[in-house]
């Protein structure tokens, strides 16, 4: 079964949009949380020690980008 991932954006993020993206090629369902909409959201971000977006998160993992430890937590989803 499939867990949940969350991904912290904002409306014109070009990096926001290729994560999402990238999970939706992958067929990993997820929650878009828009920071710039929520002062919760944006406080969630910065719980995990980051300031800006994109931030997708699995569980209690967290990776800040479109970086290549985003496909570990793809890997992770998928479990």
């Amino acid at each position: 079964m499939n867990k949940q991932v969350i991904v912290y954006s904002t409306q014109d993020c070009i990096e926001c949009n290729m994560v999402k993206q990238m999970l939706t090629r992958e067929g990993i369902p997820f929650e878009v949380r828009d920071v710039m909409t929520s002062e919760v959201y944006q406080q969630e971000v910065e719980k995990f020690g980051y300031m800006g977006v994109p931030v997708t998160v699995v569980e209690d993992q967290a990776v800040k980008g479109f970086v290549p430890e985003l496909e570990n937590l793809i890997e992770l989803a998928k479990k």
